[in-house]
């Protein structure tokens, strides 16, 4: 009896032990151990060599890798969501099928994004700091005017980006008594928008200058890329936040960062920076005077969030090997 060959695959990063654990049992597979960055020249060799690429949101893989694979490469089984570091235009050219893993950080970016909201207007990572940092005379205890936020009930949130994500946040604001308004490339079904009694906002601009809270959930594409410009975020109104869970890019970083020393804007919540892992030290500033909170990109990061993510590798690579389309197979054109 012939055992076909099993597919050579490279994971670019550490995943989870029960997705590594499977993956050895099913693939012939080349783990990173060490979980440290391939760099530009280790990607390429394992572009040369291997049936399926399995990369990062944090791998680049641009028309020059691309041409420069080997003929066995036919997979690259992203494991993100998004696909922007990603060429599939020249993935195609090139015979190679791109796939994803969408639809299972959705709940779990909302969380965070929900943290977010609660935590720039009412100061939790000022408190939390203050207490951790255990100085003499820190807090003397409760006091009617002691670190005073602002109240988020019957605030107007507005979303820029109601897709899966979006519209889970829309439903944890409406639980919170936030007023849900939104921006899309195309107005939700009527039943999502009665449900959460949500605005729908054909210009950005003008529901920009009209909410209390931001909250960037749109994806990355040459089309987003500093969606909220410079001129978009003079907009806003001084007692207005920002909050971003989607991609740095999304937002010009370097004008929010003016918005926020210049007290145009109260503050900002940040998953995501435009080029991290570097942080631009000016926010970092911010942070210090209670201006923004900061988080090291860790929306989706749960332990079941990354190992759903792991299982659609999976099925995606198997079901290739087996003949059948992926089910996250992601068209050209499409990003």
């Amino acid at each position: 009896m012939n055992n076909p060959r099993k597919p050579v695959v490279v994971v670019t990063r550490k995943l989870p032990d029960p997705v590594e654990a499977r993956m050895g049992e099913l693939f012939s597979v080349e783990l990173n151990r060490e979980d440290r960055p391939f760099s530009r020249a280790k990607l390429a060799d394992a572009m040369a060599r291997a049936d399926v690429l399995v990369p990062t949101l944090t791998d680049t893989i641009d028309a020059a890798l691309i041409d420069e694979a080997g003929p066995n490469l036919k997979l690259i089984a992203s494991f993100s969501n998004g696909i922007d570091n990603v060429d599939v235009d020249a993935a195609a050219r090139k015979g190679i099928t791109v796939t994803n893993t969408p639809n299972v950080l959705t709940e779990d970016t909302a969380d965070m994004t929900m943290a977010l909201v609660l935590a720039v207007p009412r100061r939790l990572a000022e408190g939390a700091r203050l207490l951790a940092g255990n100085e003499p005379d820190s807090w003397q205890g409760w006091s009617p005017t002691w670190m005073l936020g602002r109240r988020i009930w019957g605030k107007r949130l507005g979303i820029v980006g109601m897709g899966r994500i979006g519209t889970a946040v829309a439903r944890r604001a409406k639980a919170f008594g936030l007023l849900v308004n939104y921006h899309n490339r195309h107005r939700v079904n009527p039943q999502t928008e009665a449900e959460l009694e949500a605005t729908y906002w054909d210009s950005l601009d003008q529901m920009l200058a009209r909410v209390d809270i931001v909250s960037v959930n749109c994806p990355s594409t040459p089309a987003t890329y500093h969606l909220v410009s410079a001129r978009r975020l003079a907009l806003l109104r001084p007692e207005a936040y920002i909050v971003n869970t989607a991609r740095g890019d999304v937002i010009d970083e370097a004008a929010m960062i003016r918005c926020l020393e210049e007290d145009r804007i109260a503050g900002a919540g940040l998953d995501v920076f435009e080029n991290e892992p570097a942080i631009n030290p000016r926010l970092l500033e911010l942070a210090k005077a209670g201006k923004a909170v900061l988080l090291p990109h860790m929306g989706s990061a749960t332990l079941e969030s990354r190992i759903d993510m792991g299982d659609k590798v999976i099925i995606n690579i198997r079901t290739f090997f087996d003949g059948h389309r992926p089910p996250n197979r992601v068209l050209p054109g499409r990003v």
